[in-house]
């Protein structure tokens, strides 16, 4: 898996999924391949983004359905240094998302 694809990927679902993560979905914790699958399902819609295109749709769609448990434990000093942290914001409210400020998950912290 390339490392700038994800590393995208997962601002855009942190800042997507942070701004409602208040609502909490019914029932028991997801597994470490229902994250594993959340995770890719969301590279794949949103990897044009990596390479200038603006967010599609489906891409927009995954910001707000994955899960937020499932992106933080991935994010790493390594991952965080990768991202362009104010050009993904803007893309997020591109979404109709709300960036929350200084909201922390992992290595990253929103501005």
């Amino acid at each position: 898996m390339e490392a700038r694809p994800l590393a995208f990927m997962v601002l855009v679902v942190v800042a997507g999924v942070a701004a409602t993560w208040e609502v909490k979905m019914a029932g028991a914790e997801l597994s470490d391949a229902q994250c594993k699958e959340e995770r890719n399902l969301g590279i794949n819609a949103c990897k044009p983004v990596v390479y200038g295109k603006l967010p599609s749709p489906e891409c927009c769609q995954r910001v707000r359905v994955t899960h937020l448990e499932c992106v933080c434990p991935v994010i790493s000093p390594q991952l965080a240094a990768l991202i362009d942290i104010n050009r993904a914001v803007r893309l997020i409210e591109g979404c109709g998302r709300r960036v929350p400020r200084h909201y922390k998950c992992g290595s990253i912290t929103t501005p």
